[in-house]
């Protein structure tokens, strides 16, 4: 029997190349390669276990997301002249980005791995701004501060990768479908590496571990800023290299993956783990210089991941694009790139009416939403249920936009519950179809709208989860309007959700159960910082909450409007809110000059 490969495969493409005959470009991407081999072997390595074609993408993003952190941590300047270094290379990059080339080797190469994959940059932004932030300083009081600074920071790169290998045709990219399970591992990866690096950072008189870490040993902290072993820091290491060591070592990381990328992660989790046995057994050396963890040790991990990378992409047909011809750029559509703080107003309405004139303190800080009548308005007109709820998306656009208009901070849509899934599978598919095209289209790309969504997270497609994901991260840093979008959501499951939360932090001794209140069941909410619902407006002529935010509406003006959703239009948000400022709310008070008079909310 021939050993000769069947006729239609082809191998795989070199990264030399992909990359092209380019001088300049060769140049670019050599620069990014040697980077990531001197100042990172480890991150080096796991780059090598992805196809030869897609190394030089990682390389430039590895190296250009090291580029920021280096000018923000470079204190021969001082704080002010590091966030200006930083600023000018992240406005440098949104300027050559339509360009297709920038004179910076490093930029170059991120800028021709962005037009090359067609990744769009723009979702780096507020990572990249993070950086210039940092070089304040940063001060965490507790564990939720820490993870949000360092989610925010590796999420958006991690999520380039992921998009990567989704344009190169891998079945199951960089994705899992527990969100939870995914964010926690890289808190482990930000928590290894900060006790790698305690050293330098102790240098320069940053200590990056919350309060709420350092709380349970006196002393530690004044210790570590003296640069001193003692008692007290050496159990707070081992406390803390127990605790990343838990957050890599989840089960269910590859689930459902990819053998490729799923060998890259397993592998990464084995090189976390092995250097986190060197920061446990450096002992006061962890103060002096960054531990690595022994050869053999590597190797041992290495070597047979080596093999089975191998053999899984020896299977797994790419699509990768040709190389180009040297001297002509392919830049990325300028509205793809560019980035800028400012947005449009929204679109006016369609018949030019205008909000009313409301105080801003009249106004209700935060509005939520029960869209219903989008079955019988369809069913009314002799459509199948789906065409409602089509038209029921053109409606939250027409909201959306009033909701700016009038200068609400915060508005919240129940778009898909927990019992919705006991529709008809066709209508199901129908909804979510229509949600994976809305998030696709983001109609509101170019408006102040914050979007996040509310619910559960193991349930939905993961295309779709990977989606909202996006939009969050992308949209993060907008101060306007935030648009919450509820779905898969239910509320009972929320405060059961939330109950064992604390349940488990009571079981951990973080929480005694006896002291227990309102603001540590709050603390521990899905969304800790979404406010209370001042208005509660359910559409379609029910009057029900129906199982939405019980914990926010307790306190809640309820309004029922007879019409159904299609049928509103941003006219019907402003009525809404008109209502809500003609209400006295007195939350369980008396009324003024009615001593005694009867509770009432």
């Amino acid at each position: 029997m021939s050993d000769a490969p069947p006729a239609n495969t082809r191998r795989a493409p070199s990264a030399r190349a992909v990359i092209g005959d380019d001088p300049a470009l060769r140049a670019a991407y050599g620069l990014c390669r040697r980077r990531t081999r001197e100042q990172d072997p480890a991150e080096y390595a796991l780059i090598q276990l992805v196809p030869a074609a897609l190394r030089p993408a990682c390389w430039a993003l590895w190296a250009a997301a090291n580029a920021l952190d280096d000018l923000g941590d470079d204190r021969t300047a001082p704080a002010a002249g590091r966030a200006a270094r930083v600023e000018e290379w992240i406005t440098a990059l949104h300027r050559e980005l339509p360009t297709g080339t920038s004179p910076d080797p490093i930029r170059h190469a991120l800028v021709d791995t962005a037009a090359r994959w067609r990744l769009d940059l723009s979702e780096l932004h507020g990572a990249m701004v993070q950086v210039q932030d940092d070089t304040h300083g940063r001060h965490f009081a507790d564990w939720a501060a820490w993870r949000t600074w360092g989610r925010d920071n590796l999420l958006p790169w991690f999520g380039q990768v992921r998009t990567l290998f989704d344009r190169a045709g891998v079945p199951v990219a960089l994705r899992l479908d527990a969100r939870e399970t995914y964010e926690e591992f890289l808190d482990g990866v930000r928590l290894t590496d900060i006790l790698t690096d305690l050293s330098a950072d102790l240098a320069q008189g940053d200590l990056l571990l919350p309060d709420e870490a350092l709380k349970p040993y006196p002393g530690a902290a004044d210790d570590l800023a003296q640069r001193r072993w003692s008692p007290a820091v050496a159990a707070l290491v081992t406390q803390l290299t127990g605790l990343a060591r838990q957050w890599v070592t989840q089960d269910g990381l590859g689930r459902g993956m990819h053998p490729g990328p799923a060998t890259v992660l397993h592998t990464m989790a084995a090189l976390l783990c092995a250097q986190l046995d060197a920061i446990g057994s450096a002992g006061p050396a962890l103060l002096r210089r960054p531990p690595r963890p022994a050869l053999h040790a590597r190797t041992r991990i290495l070597v047979p991941a080596r093999a089975r990378a191998a053999l899984a992409w020896s299977l797994t047909p790419l699509t990768v694009p040709p190389a180009r011809p040297a001297g002509h750029g392919s830049p990325l559509p300028a509205d793809r790139t560019a980035r800028t703080r400012t947005f449009r107003p929204p679109p006016p309405h369609p018949g030019c009416h205008r909000p009313p004139d409301i105080p801003p303190g009249r106004l209700p800080a935060h509005v939520a939403v029960i869209m219903d009548g989008n079955g019988r308005w369809a069913q009314q007109r002799g459509l199948p249920r789906h065409e409602g709820h089509r038209a029921g998306a053109a409606a939250v656009r027409e909201v959306v936009h009033g909701a700016l208009d009038i200068g609400l901070r915060h508005l919240t849509l129940y778009t898909f519950s927990t019992e919705n899934w006991h529709r008809d599978p066709q209508e199901v598919d129908a909804i979510l179809d229509l949600l994976r095209r809305e998030v696709v289209d983001d109609p509101f790309r170019d408006l102040d709208v914050r979007q996040r969504w509310h619910g559960r997270t193991g349930r939905l497609p993961p295309d779709l989860a990977d989606l909202l994901h996006l939009r969050e991260r992308s949209t993060r840093a907008r101060t306007g309007l935030t648009l919450t979008m509820c779905i898969d959501y239910g509320g009972r499951d929320e405060l059961t959700r939330t109950a064992a939360a604390l349940a488990r932090r009571a079981r951990a001794g973080h929480l005694d159960p006896d002291l227990i209140g309102e603001e540590d069941f709050a603390r521990h909410l899905p969304h800790p910082d979404m406010p209370d619902v001042d208005l509660l407006w359910r559409t379609g002529n029910e009057q029900r909450t129906s199982n939405f935010l019980p914990w926010h509406t307790v306190y809640a003006e309820l309004h029922f409007t007879p019409d159904l959703w299609p049928d509103t239009d941003r006219r019907h948000l402003w009525q809404a809110i008109t209502t809500y400022t003609h209400r006295q709310r007195r939350h369980g008070t008396a009324p003024m000059g009615i001593p005694g008079g009867p509770v009432s909310r």
